[in-house]
């Protein structure tokens, strides 16, 4: 790791210059769960939420969230996303749903922080179409996995 590129010599904030860069492919992978009663999974494995298809409806969130990054972190460079995988799996043993996020794109900087904006919205999203009935789940592990592309190359969890 560098310094930190988000302040200028000054040490003002500042959106860092990436005109420079050469476009390359870009992928991130991030992953996080929101753990809940096992009655509140039931439901929506089962599919009877009042509020609808929990699964399904989260993962739009979650795609509709990575789109819009560059809105909500104000130092993030909007990006032409080109691919948003959001994978949810239920665990009945350990009452969890696990979310399994990868955005690709092809430009000047990386997509870390719309992978993991898409995580967090997607688990939100469940959080918000299960609140009625389970107030007590909690959003946890939610974290890079691994990122390719650009000037810093391949990096992957250990």
């Amino acid at each position: 790791m560098s310094e930190l590129t988000h302040f200028n010599a000054a040490g003002d904030a500042h959106m860092v210059d990436i005109s420079a860069k050469a476009d390359t492919e870009r992928t991130a992978v991030t992953e996080g769960h929101i753990e809940m009663d096992a009655s509140t999974l039931q439901r929506v494995i089962n599919g009877d939420n009042k509020k609808g298809d929990v699964l399904g409806i989260a993962r739009i969130a979650g795609i509709m969230a990575s789109k819009r990054t560059a809105e909500l972190v104000p130092l993030c460079h909007p990006l032409p996303i080109t691919h948003v995988d959001i994978k949810l799996e239920p665990n009945t043993q350990l009452n969890r749903i696990s979310c399994l996020t990868t955005v690709t794109t092809s430009g000047k900087t990386g997509v870390e922080m719309e992978a993991l904006n898409a995580t967090q919205v997607t688990l939100l999203t469940i959080y918000d179409m299960c609140k009625a009935v389970d107030r007590g789940m909690t959003i946890q592990g939610v974290r890079l996995l691994e990122k390719q592309g650009g000037k810093s190359g391949h990096w992957k969890r250990s």
